[in-house]
């Protein structure tokens, strides 16, 4: 059933899907269709949301979530600078939204976790500003610096971030496999999926690749097959919701119907991709 983002448009699709005798929806993509959707009792049957409510809400009986959420990633990042003995964090963060949830959420964990935000710096271009940044790190008031920004914006920041101070970011720098296009990042810790980094993954070997297309639709790719995985478990009655060893993560389910994926720590080194222990242990509840 094709819909757009119009709250109207979504709920009318899902109806005329339960009424046409779907047992189990899968969908909506985002997060503005997933709020429609949770804000109604149509949900009478098994329905996997491939992305979260814009708020925290109470689910539905019958509604899980299931996703690609950065900011869970973001927490991800927090618990694993924490394992890594950091206790002091700069965070950089952009003028979108986008940005400031990935900021409040790292830094809502590292405190959770005993670290303290040191400073918060804003993205800028502007040179004068990139060298205070630089004689703010070199100060070692921080012993971890977080980046919520995307690759073109941490590329350009990394040159002033020298090598003494362990560099944090999601997966959302990790947009080419070639390592030519990774070497501006070179010392910096990431997180990802194993349909990225671990090819050699039980999961990942069983699937057919489309290496051919971009990072981004890969991920949305692997992000089908666990999908697909966790609607034959959902369309079990009584069924016992065990851990899935995915291709998109260690994937478990919470309490509050919504799907953890814990990721596979990285760093990159000289333009590759060098995976660490993995997955993240103890990912944020």
């Amino acid at each position: 059933y094709a819909t757009g983002d119009e709250a109207f448009d979504v709920v009318q699709a899902y109806e005329s899907a339960v009424v046409g005798g779907a047992q189990l929806v899968i969908g909506p993509l985002t997060r503005s269709a997933v709020t429609a959707l949770a804000g109604t009792r149509l949900v009478t049957v098994p329905t996997l949301a491939l992305n979260a409510p814009e708020v925290d809400t109470l689910l539905p009986p019958e509604l899980y979530i299931f996703g690609l959420q950065i900011e869970n990633e973001a927490k991800q990042v927090a618990q694993f600078a924490h394992e890594q003995g950091r206790h002091n964090a700069t965070v950089v963060v952009s003028e979108s939204s986008f940005s400031r949830r990935l900021a409040q959420a790292f830094a809502d964990e590292f405190v959770r976790r005993g670290g303290t935000i040191q400073d918060q710096f804003q993205y800028t271009s502007d040179s004068p500003s990139l060298m205070k940044l630089r004689d703010s790190i070199a100060s070692g008031v921080s012993d971890a610096i977080f980046l919520a920004l995307d690759a073109p914006r941490a590329k350009l920041l990394r040159s002033y971030l020298g090598n003494s101070v362990s560099i944090y970011a999601t997966s959302l720098v990790h947009t080419a496999a070639e390592p030519l296009a990774n070497f501006e990042l070179n010392g910096v810790y990431f997180i990802d999926m194993p349909w990225l980094l671990a090819p050699d993954h039980p999961a990942v070997m069983s699937y057919a690749r489309q290496d051919q297309a971009g990072l981004e639709f890969q991920r949305f790719y692997a992000l089908g097959i666990d999908a697909y995985r966790i609607a034959q478990d959902l369309l079990r009655p009584n069924a016992n919701q065990r851990p899935l060893d995915g291709v998109t993560g260690y994937i478990t389910l919470e309490r509050d119907h919504r799907y953890l994926r814990e990721l596979v720590p990285a760093q990159f080194t000289q333009g590759d991709t060098r995976v660490l222990a993995g997955p993240v242990s103890g990912s944020p509840r």
